[in-house]
């Protein structure tokens, strides 16, 4: 799993309905191995979620994090990484005891 990468913080507004934050472009350069491109634009996928003690001393309700999660790429499925429960099984049990 790769490390957190924290990008800013937020101030929620107007009773929810705006989330006003600010990001360190700093840090969005280091974070450039998670940059992928889609015709030929460049993207990143970030996170914003609220703070578990909100707000904080400053007044901040939100933080932006940069989404380093990786899908498997297609062709790469191995059968280990199937969740535990579902192993041996690809339709529903017709087993009801009742």
């Amino acid at each position: 799993m790769a490390d957190n990468i924290y990008l800013g913080n937020g101030t929620e507004k107007f009773q929810g309905d705006l989330i006003s934050f600010s990001l360190n472009l700093s840090k969005l350069r280091e974070a450039k191995e998670h940059f992928f491109e889609i015709d030929g634009t460049q993207y990143i996928k970030l996170k914003v979620q609220k703070k578990k003690e909100s707000p904080d001393q400053y007044g901040k309700t939100h933080y932006i994090q940069v989404d380093t999660f990786k899908p498997t790429p297609k062709g790469e499925y191995k059968p280990s990484d199937r969740p535990l429960g579902d192993v041996g099984r690809d339709e529903p049990e017709d087993d009801i005891p009742f």
